[in-house]
C-alpha cells in the first residue's frame, strides 16, 4: 500500500527535503504540497491524502485551523494530520492533539523516525510518540483553568472501557492492552474502537486528551 501525503509548510527548503526524502522511499507518494493552511486544507479536499503533515506556524490560516477545519469535515474522515513543530511543549501543538492531529513530531526528528510516524499514523493504530504527547497534555491540563471536560464525558462507557481508556492513555498499543487484560488484541481492537465512538474520537491521540481532560488519568507530578 503506498501512502499518499500531503506537505503543509510556509518553507520551500524544508518542504523539498521531506520531499526529496518522501521519493527516494518505496511505499510513499507526495500528492501535494502547501505553503499556508488554506492551501493545505484545499489540497486535503482534493487528494483525499493518507497524511498531512502540518507544520504549526504558517502565515494565513495556521496549522492549527488548518487541523480543525480538515478533522471537522465529514468527507475527510480518512485524512491523518501529524503536525511538526520546532517546539515541544506547545500550546498551538496542544491544541491541534484536541483538534483530532494523530500526533506530533520535532521537526529535527531523524529521518528514519519520520517515516516511521507516517506508517503508524496512516495505519491509525497506535499514539505517536506517547511518552513526548503525554508529557504535552500533562503540561496543559495541570494548569489551572486547562480541564475542559466533565467527568460526566465517561458516563456512556463501561467499567472495562474505562480500563481500556486508561491504557490507552497510557501509551499502549491493542496488543499490549491485550496483555495487560488478558484478552485478545481483537477484542482489545473492539473496545477501542466503541470506546472512540461513544466518546467521539478521532482516534488514539484524542482519547488520550480526553482521559486526561475528564480526569480520568491525572497528570503525574
Amino acid at each position: 500500500m503506498t501512502i499518499r501525503v500531503v506537505l503543509a509548510d510556509d518553507q520551500s527548503l524544508v518542504r523539498a527535503g521531506f520531499r526529496v526524502l518522501l521519493d527516494t522511499e518505496d511505499g510513499f507518494e507526495v500528492c501535494g504540497e502547501a505553503g499556508d493552511g488554506e492551501q493545505a486544507v484545499a489540497l486535503a479536499r482534493d487528494q483525499h491524502p493518507d497524511v498531512v503533515v502540518m507544520d504549526v506556524r504558517m502565515p494565513g490560516v495556521d496549522g492549527l485551523e488548518a487541523t480543525r477545519r480538515i478533522t471537522a469535515d465529514p468527507e475527510l474522515t480518512g485524512v491523518k494530520v501529524l503536525v511538526l513543530t520546532t517546539f515541544d511543549i506547545d500550546e498551538y501543538v496542544y491544541e491541534s492533539l484536541r483538534a483530532g492531529a494523530s500526533g506530533f513530531l520535532l521537526k529535527d526528528t531523524d529521518p528514519v523516525e519520520l517515516l516511521r510516524a507516517l506508517r503508524v499514523v496512516a495505519a491509525g493504530e497506535a499514539l505517536l510518540a506517547p511518552t513526548v504527547t503525554r508529557r504535552l497534555i500533562a503540561e496543559f491540563v495541570a494548569r489551572p483553568g486547562n480541564r475542559r471536560i466533565d467527568t460526566g464525558a465517561l458516563r456512556e462507557i463501561t467499567d472495562r472501557e474505562r480500563e481500556v481508556l486508561a491504557l490507552v492513555a497510557g501509551g499502549l498499543s491493542n496488543d499490549e492492552i491485550a496483555t495487560e487484560l488478558v484478552i485478545s488484541t481483537a477484542t482489545a481492537r473492539t473496545h477501542v474502537s466503541r470506546i472512540m465512538t461513544k466518546l467521539g474520537a478521532r482516534d488514539r491521540a484524542q482519547l488520550v486528551v480526553l482521559a486526561y481532560e475528564s480526569g480520568l488519568v491525572r497528570p503525574a507530578r
